[in-house]
């Protein structure tokens, strides 16, 4: 198992402001056991931010980090996949790198629990705005979470596109 992980912070701070953002970089070998790490790893980050971010946002940011690193390793077929956070003043990113070409796309889900279909449903009513970007080699997903609680908690993602 590898995991390679960079934090890259500010040492200035301001009361109550993200004086420069935020990032964790991980490159993680795409195979199913990676999932709860990728999450452990992802809180351990959340709980070093300040301002911290409500519990809402912090449980969504990690969802959507398992689902969406779930995806990758599902889905993609490769041998690694990227983990990108960058948290801003009014948001955190979430963005997954991974080697297939073939864009997400809503399925039916199975009720049984065997074949999934839920997560990238999931990931669209949490985020903000999510956005694929297509690569030569791949492709990357992009989720933007809200750092406080949205007024309307059952909304469908704001602004959700795929990117060539």
């Amino acid at each position: 198992m590898r995991y390679e992980v960079s934090f890259i912070m500010s040492t200035a701070e301001a009361p109550r402001t993200v004086t420069a953002s935020p990032v964790l970089e991980l490159e993680l070998d795409c195979y199913s056991e990676v999932v709860g790490p990728a999450r452990h790893i992802a809180a351990t980050f959340l709980e070093r931010l300040e301002p911290s971010l409500e519990k809402d946002a912090r449980d969504a940011v990690i969802l959507v980090v398992s689902e969406l690193v779930t995806n990758a390793v599902r889905h993609a077929g490769g041998k690694l996949c990227t983990l990108r956070l960058t948290a801003g003043p009014e948001s955190v990113a979430v963005a997954v790198g991974d080697s297939s070409p073939v864009l997400p796309r809503p399925r039916t889900p199975d009720v049984t629990g065997e074949g999934g279909g839920f997560g990238w449903s999931m990931v669209c009513r949490l985020a903000a705005s999510v956005e694929v970007h297509s690569k030569p080699a791949g492709k990357t997903v992009t989720a933007v979470i809200s750092r406080q609680s949205a007024p309307d908690s059952g909304r469908s993602g704001r602004d959700s596109r795929a990117t060539a």
